[in-house]
């Protein structure tokens, strides 16, 4: 612990939405019919040439004579940062009345383009195309709205009425949580058919995404469960969507879980939208009534597989309840033009990591003992992360839109998007401090009936908070200072991860010189795979071609001058491969021998000694003898988990 003390302090405003739950109903009347009354915006969205990576739109404003400044969206919720495609927005051409308008963009907001409109016109029309570089192949497409809407700048978004619909290539199957109109062919449209989806506004469009191919399945889950629930899935072969009945399952079990411990839904459906290929996987992203999900396309082909995914639709199903519906009030704008403030995303992100990850375990997407291993890996790595010693939690979330991406080398020293496993890690501390005040009576789950059920059910919507309304929560869990608790952990330079959750919970972290058998998994089939886990021997990352990807600030490689982007050539007498690095760390063991690498960096080449004799090292939870077992009993399913298969529905 660090007596270093935080210079900023935890923001203090009201919540955007107070009085629950009485008002709750009062405000969606007022917005639906506030914007009912305007005229809507018409848009055509069409993915036809999708898979030749162009989407294009057809657009319909209602106008009046004069100036008119129209916008495309830049900061994205849930992006954490301003991703606005506008750089990829081209073909843009304005008409009015038959005629073909001048227009010219704003010199200091680039999204912004003004338009004047001439006397008599009462619609704008205008056209633009997309230039798609991410989430597309020759047989699926994802719409994220973000990529073709366009509407009246310095208005706030909620406010904006809007009608869409959307084309498809003949054949493709459309996944999405928007409403379709009269009784067309949805969720497989006709040829050349297009598909009318119900009014909405700006900021409800933008927050349904639509998942789009050639083939499509979409299953119904946990269906005793109300509103509806459904699995729709895209993939680049038709092996792959159809998912396995243990997933399946698995996922209604997740739904009924979620259902359970949030004791509140807040939309009229919920569509997991997933998309299973190599070349449009990467990504999650929440919404409010739906979540784009995408893995590569045999995430979910085995249990190996999934192991990697298995927190994935968890987590942005969470969001749903966390981050959607209760959103910190400095991340919610009026419009997406406004930069959104991260400094309560250990809350939004960390305590939705927490949650995700628990429920994963609950639902039997992964189970217990994977939990327990997967927990170690985040947990070792913000232990032997030295970013810490400078920069504390919160200023990784402040700083959030600058953290995002990048360059890897040096990132243990600089820091990266750390609030989510430290508020993972928060979060856990929270659940077992809890149930250790209370004699076991009461746990996170209390809390989380009171915070993310506020209003009771409710359709889509935003509730802002604070930090005094979430410390206010937990005191009416049980009188403790929990603002403190918070604070400390947060605002303060701690050199150590938070481990007390792990600890209160019953085991200890640990390193052992093999690898857990999830993290076997993850070597061979997740993300890392085809690595070598020598952070916390070495000290680097390096992959299988001896690139140096990072490097442990002041470990044993550091010492020796190692870098990211040197490439090992050979070690210790040997060309380097995964065996031979092994081989050198094992023998390297209780000698006085360094290890000798020798490296290409830039034009030359060069000989370096590391000083190392540890063995290899992996972490591990180790159980605790003589106290309680929460991290089991926090996982535990809490209602009857379901083994048979679902009956599915596709084109």
């Amino acid at each position: 612990m660090s007596s270093m003390t935080s210079t900023r302090p935890f923001p203090r405003r009201k919540p955007f939405v107070t009085g629950f739950p009485s008002l709750l109903p009062l405000l969606l009347l007022c917005a639906t019919g506030a914007t009912a009354q305007k005229p809507a915006i018409r848009i055509v969205a069409d993915l036809s040439d999708a898979p030749r990576k162009l989407y294009h739109a057809e657009v319909d404003l209602p106008v009046t004579p004069g100036e008119v400044t129209l916008t495309t969206p830049e900061w994205i919720p849930g992006n954490h940062r301003a991703t606005g495609p506008v750089n990829e927005i081209t073909g843009v051409v304005f008409t009015a009345n038959g005629k073909t308008l001048n227009w010219r963009r704003d010199d200091t907001d680039l999204y912004e383009f003004h338009v004047t409109i001439p006397a008599g016109a009462t619609t704008l029309h205008a056209h633009l195309d997309c230039i798609v570089t991410a989430r597309v192949t020759q047989k699926m497409a994802v719409l994220e709205w973000e990529k073709l809407l366009l509407y009246p700048a310095h208005t706030p978004v909620r406010d904006i009425p809007i009608q869409p619909a959307l084309k498809v290539p003949a054949g493709w199957g459309i996944g999405t949580a928007l409403q379709p109109t009269g009784s067309g062919p949805y969720p497989v449209p006709a040829a050349g058919a297009t598909t009318e989806f119900a009014a909405t506004n700006v900021e409800q469009l933008e927050d349904s995404p639509i998942i789009a191919g050639e083939y499509f399945h979409e299953f119904p889950l946990a269906p005793e469960i109300a509103p509806k629930h459904y699995l729709d899935v895209v993939a680049d072969s038709p092996e792959d969507a159809n998912l396995r009945p243990s997933v399946l399952a698995e996922v209604s079990n997740l739904v009924r879980e979620a259902s359970v411990e949030y004791d509140s839904h807040h939309y009229h459906v919920y569509h997991f939208l997933l998309t299973l290929s190599d070349v449009a996987g990467g990504e999650g992203l929440e919404h409010g009534q739906s979540s784009d999900n995408g893995i590569d396309e045999k995430g979910f082909a085995d249990d190996k597989h999934q192991l990697a995914e298995s927190d994935l639709l968890a987590h942005e199903f969470t969001h749903s309840w966390n981050g959607k519906y209760r959103r910190p009030y400095n991340l919610y704008q009026p419009d997406f033009a406004t930069m959104q403030q991260g400094s309560l995303l250990w809350v939004y992100e960390g305590m939705t990591q927490y949650l995700g990850n628990v429920l994963a375990a609950r639902s039997g997407l992964k189970s217990q003992a994977q939990y327990r291993e997967v927990l170690a890996l985040s947990a070792a790595q913000l232990d032997a992360k030295p970013g810490r010693d400078w920069r504390p939690t919160l200023d990784t979330a402040v700083a959030a839109s600058i953290l995002r991406g990048g360059n890897p080398a040096w990132s243990n020293w600089r820091r990266g998007q750390d609030y989510y496993q430290e508020g993972e890690l928060l979060w856990l501390d929270a659940d077992t401090t809890i149930r250790k005040l209370t004699n076991d009576q009461k746990s996170l789950d209390d809390f989380e009936k009171i915070f993310l059920a506020k209003g009771g059910n409710t359709g889509p919507l935003i509730v802002t908070y604070n930090f005094e309304e979430l410390a206010a929560d937990l005191n009416q869990v049980v009188p403790y200072d929990w603002a403190g608790f918070l604070h400390d952990r947060i605002d303060m330079i701690h050199p150590r991860a938070d481990l007390a959750g792990i600890e209160q919970g019953g085991y200890r972290l640990v390193y052992r010189d093999q690898p857990s058998a999830s993290e076997k998994t993850l070597l061979s089939e997740g993300r890392d795979k085809k690595h070598v886990d020598c952070w916390y021997s070495i000290g680097a990352r390096i992959a299988p071609d001896g690139t140096v990807q990072d490097v442990r600030w002041n470990g044993p490689a550091d010492k020796a001058q190692l870098a990211p982007g040197f490439r090992i050539l050979a070690i210790q007498g040997k060309v380097f491969s995964n065996d031979a690095l092994r081989e050198a760390i094992q023998q390297a063991k209780g000698t006085t021998t360094p290890i000798t690498v020798i490296v290409a960096r830039d034009a030359f080449v060069s000989t370096l000694q590391i000083d190392y004799h540890d063995g290899e090292r992996y972490p591990v939870l180790e159980r605790t003898d003589g106290t309680p077992d929460y991290l089991d009993e926090i996982t535990r399913p809490r209602t009857t988990p379901e083994k048979a298969p679902v009956e599915t529905k596709s084109n």
